[in-house]
C-alpha cells in the first residue's frame, strides 16, 4: 500500500505517493520513496512524473520566483522545463517530455496560480511526512543574474523615501519658525497670571 499525501493552496494542489524506508525504521505512514507526484492547477492540463522531474521542477519554480524577487530578468531555461514572463502578470511555461516525439506542454499562468504554485512546494518541503532527499539543493541564483538595472532600482526604492521623509520635516518645521512670535506668547502668559 502506497502513502498518499496532498498539498493545497487555493487553485493548486500537489499530490505526492510513495512509500517509508523501512530500512531507516521510518513510520509507515510517512514517505521518503516517492514513487508518482501530481501537480493539478484549476484549467490547465495535469503535470505529472517521477522524482526525477520533481526535482528539477521545484527547482526552476524556486529560482524563476527569486529572479522576480530580486528585480533580475525573469527566465530559466532547462533540458525538462523553461519559464519565462510574457509580461508582469502572465508567466509562460514549457515542459519538455523526456520520451522522443512527445510534444512540449505548454502553460499560461499567472501571478496567483506562480504564487499557490511555489506554497505547495514549501508545504511539501517543510512536510514531517515526506522527507525528500538530502541530494536536493536549491541553487542560488547566479551573480550575474543578480547584478544590473535590479539593483539601481533597489538602491531607490530604499534611500529615495527617507530623503524625502527628512526633506519634508525640515521644510515643515523651518516653515513653523515664521509663525511663532514669542513675545506675543509672553503677553499671552502675563494676562493668563493676573
Amino acid at each position: 500500500m502506497q502513502n498518499k499525501f496532498l498539498f493545497n493552496q487555493s487553485s493548486v494542489s500537489l499530490e505526492i505517493k510513495g512509500l517509508p524506508d523501512y530500512s531507516n525504521d521510518e513510520n509507515q505512514d510517512q514517505i521518503s520513496i516517492i514513487s508518482e507526484w501530481k501537480l493539478s492547477i484549476i484549467n490547465k492540463p495535469l503535470i505529472e512524473g517521477k522524482i526525477e522531474h520533481l526535482m528539477p521542477i521545484m527547482d526552476a519554480f524556486y529560482f524563476y520566483s527569486n529572479l522576480i524577487i530580486n528585480n533580475a530578468i525573469p527566465l530559466y531555461e532547462s533540458k525538462l522545463i523553461d519559464i519565462k514572463a510574457e509580461n508582469l502578470h502572465i508567466h509562460n511555461i514549457v515542459l519538455k517530455s523526456s520520451k522522443p516525439d512527445v510534444k512540449p506542454l505548454i502553460i499560461k499562468i499567472g501571478n496567483s496560480l506562480l504564487s499557490d504554485i511555489i506554497n505547495c512546494f514549501d508545504q511539501l518541503n517543510e512536510s514531517s511526512n515526506v522527507k525528500l532527499k538530502k541530494y536536493y539543493v536549491f541553487k542560488s541564483i547566479p551573480k550575474r543574474a543578480r547584478s544590473g538595472s535590479g539593483n539601481k532600482v533597489k538602491f531607490i526604492n530604499i534611500f529615495i523615501p527617507p530623503f524625502l521623509a527628512i526633506c519634508s520635516i525640515f521644510l515643515f518645521s523651518s516653515s513653523l519658525i515664521y509663525f511663532y512670535n514669542p513675545v506675543e506668547f509672553k503677553e499671552n502668559e502675563l494676562i493668563n497670571l493676573k
